[in-house]
């Protein structure tokens, strides 16, 4: 069949992934991360074949808010694990621009050291109009590092609101890093996000900072006591850490370890990645759902029309929708 785009054989990708190949692996995450037919259906037979090679990393969700210095955090997480022998990989979930498609990793500058490192592979996953979603293609992704021998897995999310639940469903530990003296710490849609973190760890606890980080410490601690209990019956911790510094470092990492060892023992751990790949399928069924709909001739033609009528008044937008959705029903009739 033919294709737009150069593509390698079926074999070709599963052997270099298997081989940790770096270059192979990295046109295999642009190959699913394409929209053309061939590749989707490329993708899929990929997946299929590397399947019994993965699952065997820790996914680690991180995200803060602004200037918590995420790229520095990693950066310095990520150097001090593989520093102990760990092979590393490093994903951006919702890093592109709308209006830019620009990539919040995509310049590697930002993590110079770590990019250079033999132990790890820093890759982007820009959504772009891709109506698959950023959550789709970053599973996809995992699965992939996972299959190339990378044994954990850091999964960075940026902005506030539908990207820390899109993390908090893909990875078995949630990261939560924050500032002391920000500001409105406890407040607003913070709440929601300190909810789902296993750990907050505040940054940049140094110099003059670190009298304010200790009371930060002490008051997140006290404001998680409010909070329901977890599903998990997991206690969120508390930490301070200076990236820039390498400080408090091993304590981020030996409550990630405590938290796997004990989730493993009680089931928890499995149980979640089973639900997760469940989740998994049933937003696979909305997305391929919602791009076969766009992708039919008559709806494809007739979107421009309504959309005018719908920005001039002459029709509401569920109006419009309705008369979509017919169009639709009547073509598969």
């Amino acid at each position: 069949m033919p294709s737009v785009r150069k593509r390698l054989e079926l074999n070709d990708y599963v052997n270099g992934i298997k081989s940790s190949n770096r270059v192979i692996l990295s046109q295999a995450i642009t190959l699913i991360e394409s929209a053309l037919t061939f590749d989707r259906d490329l993708s899929e037979s990929l997946l299929g074949k590397i399947l019994p090679s993965t699952g065997n990393s820790l996914r680690i969700g991180i995200t803060g808010v602004p200037g918590v210095g995420k790229s520095t955090f990693i950066e310095s997480f990520g150097l001090h694990l593989c520093e102990m022998g760990h092979k590393v990989a490093i994903l951006a979930v919702d890093p592109s621009s709308q209006k830019t498609r620009g990539s919040i990793l995509g310049d590697k500058t930002r993590m110079e050291e770590l990019s250079h490192h033999k132990n790890a592979f820093i890759r982007p996953s820009p959504t772009g109009r891709s109506l698959g979603g950023v959550a789709n293609k970053t599973r996809e992704t995992i699965l992939l590092c996972e299959a190339a021998g990378f044994d954990i897995i850091l999964i960075e999310t940026v902005g506030v609101g539908q990207s820390e639940v899109t993390v908090k469903s893909m990875v078995d530990f949630f990261l939560l890093l924050m500032l002391a003296g920000a500001g409105d710490e406890l407040q607003g849609i913070k709440k929601g996000i300190m909810e789902m973190a296993d750990s907050i760890v505040i940054n940049k606890a140094d110099g003059d900072n670190i009298k304010a980080s200790k009371q930060a410490k002490t008051e997140y601690q006290n404001a998680l006591h409010l909070f329901p209990a977890s599903e998990s019956g997991w206690y969120p911790k508390v930490m301070t850490c200076s990236a820039q510094e390498n400080l408090g470092l091993n304590d981020v990492w030996d409550t990630i370890n405590d938290f796997s060892t004990k989730m493993k023992e009680t089931g928890f751990f499995s149980e979640q990645r089973k639900r997760q790949s469940i989740d998994w399928m049933h937003a696979t069924i909305q997305n391929h759902l919602v791009s076969d709909f766009f992708e039919k001739y008559r709806v494809k033609s007739m979107l421009p029309l309504l959309e005018e009528k719908v920005s001039s008044g002459e029709l509401t937008p569920q109006n419009a929708a309705h008369q979509l959705l017919s169009f639709r029903e009547n073509s598969a009739k």
